[in-house]
């Protein structure tokens, strides 16, 4: 069914209603290949679902985005709500899936990888589950592993993928030949910001040459960056682990005079981690983030603060995350981007510790001490915590529930409490 016509963005499926209601919904097999069979839900068959009353989603529950409306105003935007409907797309038996990883490292990669395994498994009955070794590039570089809920019994409680995982390597052409050519109609990319978009690209090429293929987002950053999902798995873990880097500083700081404990944590373009790692620690005094710019010298700066903190205290901790500040260092890479497109930032930790130390050692003459710790990679290595493992379960089956149901095109995230399937062209912008 492959076309030779170029390929054509999609647009947006919105649907509107009265009151201003706009839905902005997903696509779907159905919206490209005509005359599609479908098929009772296995689930109703299921003896651990069919007790559970009203378990399918109805056609057209959907989420508001904003929850907070005006009486007289527009209803707004909403998504479609994700869970199992009544009838699906395809039989158990001709399902062949793939999962791939991509991206750095976030805690919960493995809880994902195992939930869509098992879900697939245990509430659709598909037995042939692949996981592509490497990222994208594992696509056409052919490898493979196979994965049952034997093979990924246990993975959640490493850190880390046991995929494998890798930044760039996307070619849509050699992608969507590898699906085309292994058979593969359910896809499920684990990802971030580039990874999605990628993803995006894949299910354009996809649906250019006709194929009944699902392709499923489970977007990732550890960051909690993606504005229109409520949070992104991995980040209360990465709270949680940054909390105790930050209770080391404070331990260091307090048993030395003049000591400043100095942590810095991930947060590209927003200081999420850093800021709840502060509130829930209370022992930060000074938390620096990219949302909110700083300066160092003269009245209220930075300098001035911490000369007040150790006049009064002896002691004090700051923290701060990696994309803060950014715009005091030097511009020599600041247009230089890494394999997935993200932009290069310089060491703000080190930076910050080294001006530190020359401003109270020559312009103040006062001894310090300053110990500096950065537990980025401790971060991100880690397993996902309790919270972490079942936001990711809860992830997983909806991606699973909206591809067997024909959905295609989106990544599924929580908005307003809810679990959602949203267009990749709103993720990944």
């Amino acid at each position: 069914m492959a076309s030779s016509a170029s390929p054509e963005l999609p647009k947006p499926k919105i649907l509107n209603g009265p009151g201003d209601y706009v839905l902005e919904d997903v696509p779907h097999l159905s919206d490209y290949i005509p005359d599609l069979p479908t098929y009772p839900n296995p689930l109703q068959d299921n003896p651990a679902y069919s007790v559970v009353k009203q378990y399918f989603v109805h056609v057209d529950d959907s989420v508001p985005q904003k929850v907070v409306v005006h009486k007289d105003g527009p209803r707004g935007i909403h998504f479609r709500r994700a869970g199992a409907r009544q009838k699906v797309y395809f039989q158990p038996d001709e399902v062949h899936a793939c999962i791939v990883t991509c991206g750095g490292l976030c805690p919960g990669l493995n809880t994902v990888v195992r939930e869509i395994v098992c879900g697939l498994h245990h509430m659709y009955g598909v037995n042939k589950v692949l996981g592509i070794d490497g990222g994208y590039r594992g696509f056409y570089a052919k490898n493979t592993v196979y994965l049952n809920p034997k093979a990924v019994n246990d993975i959640h409680k490493r850190g880390g993928t046991i995929l494998g995982t890798s930044r760039g390597g996307h070619d849509t052409s050699k992608i969507v030949d590898s699906i085309q050519d292994r058979g593969i109609n359910q896809v499920y990319i684990i990802g971030g910001d580039g990874t999605q978009r990628g993803a995006a690209l894949i299910f354009e090429e996809i649906r250019r040459r006709g194929l009944k293929v699902s392709v499923a987002g489970i977007p990732k950053t550890i960051d909690n960056d993606i504005p229109v999902i409520d949070k992104s798995f991995g980040f209360d873990t990465a709270v949680e682990e940054a909390q105790r880097a930050i209770n080391a500083a404070h331990v260091e700081a307090e048993s030395f005079d003049n000591c400043i404990g100095l942590v810095k944590v991930m947060g590209r373009y927003s200081g999420f981690i850093a800021m709840h790692a502060t509130l829930a620690s209370r022992d930060v005094d000074c938390c620096l983030i990219p949302e909110s710019p700083f300066y160092l010298e003269g009245p209220g700066g930075l300098f001035e603060y911490i000369e007040k903190r150790l006049k009064e205290d002896g002691h004090m901790v700051v923290v701060i995350a990696e994309g803060a500040g950014q715009e005091l260092l030097s511009e020599s890479i600041q247009s230089m981007t890494d394999a997935s497109g993200n932009k290069l930032l310089q060491d703000v930790g080190l930076w910050l510790s080294q001006r530190i130390k020359d401003y109270f050692s020559k312009e103040r003459k006062m001894l310090i001490n300053l110990k500096y710790i950065d537990p980025t990679y401790m971060i991100r290595a880690v397993p996902s915590n309790a919270s972490d493992n079942v936001y990711c379960t809860l992830l997983a089956q909806s991606a699973v529930h909206g591809a067997m149901a024909g959905y295609t095109g989106f990544t599924s995230g929580l908005v307003n409490g809810r679990h959602t399937y949203i267009p990749f062209n709103v993720s990944s912008s």
